[in-house]
């Protein structure tokens, strides 16, 4: 992409800081020169090279979104709700996750795969994230690929399994096959020599065993210690189904939580996906190791599951949260983080809009040490999310923070800078076609839906 340039913001509100704590500065200029944030004034800059003059605008700290999946969910979409495609009621990750991708990456060219990683990344900016932390099953490199060209910051998570076959039958009873984990990690070695650090630091990788129940003891020791001689974030799913649980029980007498405790994963490094059947003493011993939860509360709830950010927060855990590749709407990610948290608990107060704001931004920084990102403050990286208050349904306004949480979505993100580039400006992605790259993502997928075993999956 075209090096960056300076360029002046202007926000009837703006989310900065005041000695460490957050707070709404009214009618104020943000100032990018290169990658950084230069300034923050009360009067328009002079020689910018880029303005962006326009009322009503909210402009927040680039948005953190570190649980995704541009392929996997992509597979899923529109075929899975209501029931669909959950053998004997259970997760579809067995049914029709896992399978369905490795057959995708099998018969996909590399021209489709990169297409289908295009419509995801189009998705995340669309829906107001700079940042996204992505796992993705080995076979996909062009993940990497269609980052660096789009403009995203990127933290790629290439799986890594003991077991890459595992797989559900008709009556819902997952089975395990494989060896993978040398060929995994030979596999991550090799993307991390060639993408870590690409365009000054804006590519990165993650460690990313895919799970507590197709990862073995062995594998995980050799992945995270692996993981902190390279300083990368570790992540993965824990206790994302009741049978990963029974699994994990079966097999080594413990929780997943207790497993991965047990093993010297559960630590600040880990972020951990999902945790929606986690015990509330395997919270409090996540919260006691300072690992994070990754909450994805509208992936769940399409299966009638109250993924509740209150309660991992409430017991102390850092709670952030991800879309899941389910539906790339982070502000409406975070609505739903707020709301089913109050139902659940019947408090009003709990998952307010400032703690559901901070785990996109400061939170999210924190858990991948990052104190460069999510705020906005001079010699901060320039990375923004602009959002358009002036909607009507978004009228007449008091609190933004509210407003952000509450009532606004998707269709209200103005502006995405990354680095310092503009990506997205009224609305519109600015480096290509959205048409285009929505035409040839959908293409690719539908391949995958025409497949006998797709069709199968499907069913029931």
């Amino acid at each position: 992409m075209q090096s960056p340039g300076t360029t002046a913001i202007f926000g009837s509100y703006v989310l900065s800081e005041q000695e460490g704590r957050p707070v709404v500065l009214r009618d104020r200029w943000v100032l990018t020169e290169g990658r950084r944030i230069a300034a923050i004034t009360e009067s328009r800059p002079d020689g910018a090279g880029t303005v962006l003059d326009a009322p009503g605008r909210f402009v927040l700290p680039g948005l953190l979104n570190l649980h995704n999946h541009c392929f996997s969910e992509a597979v899923a979409r529109t075929h899975t709700e209501d029931g669909a495609g959950r053998k004997n009621n259970q997760s579809i990750v067995y049914t029709v996750l896992l399978p369905l991708t490795k057959r995708g990456i099998e018969i996909l060219s590399r021209e489709e795969r990169l297409a289908i990683a295009r419509l995801g990344i189009l998705q995340l900016l669309s829906g107001g994230a700079t940042t996204v932390m992505e796992p993705f099953r080995n076979g996909i490199p062009e993940m990497f690929d269609a980052a660096e060209e789009m403009g995203i910051r990127f933290y790629g998570a290439p799986y890594l399994f003991s077991t890459a076959d595992a797989k559900a039958g008709q009556d819902g009873r997952v089975t395990y096959a494989g060896d993978d984990g040398a060929a995994d990690l030979a596999r991550w070695n090799e993307l991390h020599t060639t993408w870590e650090g690409r365009d000054s630091g804006r590519i990165r990788l993650a460690m990313s065993p895919h799970a507590t129940d197709t990862c073995g003891p062995d594998l995980l020791r050799t992945l995270a210690a692996r993981a902190r001689e390279l300083g990368v974030p570790i992540t993965t799913h824990l206790a994302q189904s009741r049978g990963e649980v029974a699994t994990i029980r079966s097999r080594y007498d413990r929780t997943p939580a207790e497993y991965l405790d047990w093993l010297g994963l559960l630590a600040p490094d880990l972020l951990a996906a999902h945790c929606v059947d986690s015990t509330d003493d395997d919270l409090r011993l996540m919260a006691s190791r300072g690992a994070t939860v990754l909450n994805c509360p509208r992936v769940f709830a399409r299966a009638g599951t109250t993924a509740a950010f209150g309660r991992f927060a409430g017991h102390g855990v850092r709670t952030l949260i991800g879309t899941d590749g389910y539906n790339m709407d982070l502000l409406g990610e975070m609505n739903a983080a707020a709301m089913i948290s109050k139902i659940v608990s019947g408090k009003a107060e709990t998952a307010a809009s400032g703690e559901i704001i901070a785990a996109v931004t400061t939170g999210a920084a924190a858990a991948i040490t990052r104190p460069d990102l999510g705020r906005i403050c001079p010699g901060a990286t320039a990375d923004l999310t602009v959002i358009d208050l002036s909607h009507p349904h978004l009228q007449p306004l008091h609190d933004p923070r509210r407003a952000l949480v509450w009532l606004a979505n998707r269709g209200n993100v103005d502006a995405v800078m990354v680095d310092g580039r503009l990506l997205l400006q009224g609305g519109r992605y600015l480096h290509g076609d959205p048409a285009a790259i929505t035409e040839a993502g959908v293409a690719a997928i539908r391949r995958i839906w025409d497949l006998p075993e797709a069709r199968a999956a499907f069913e029931g």
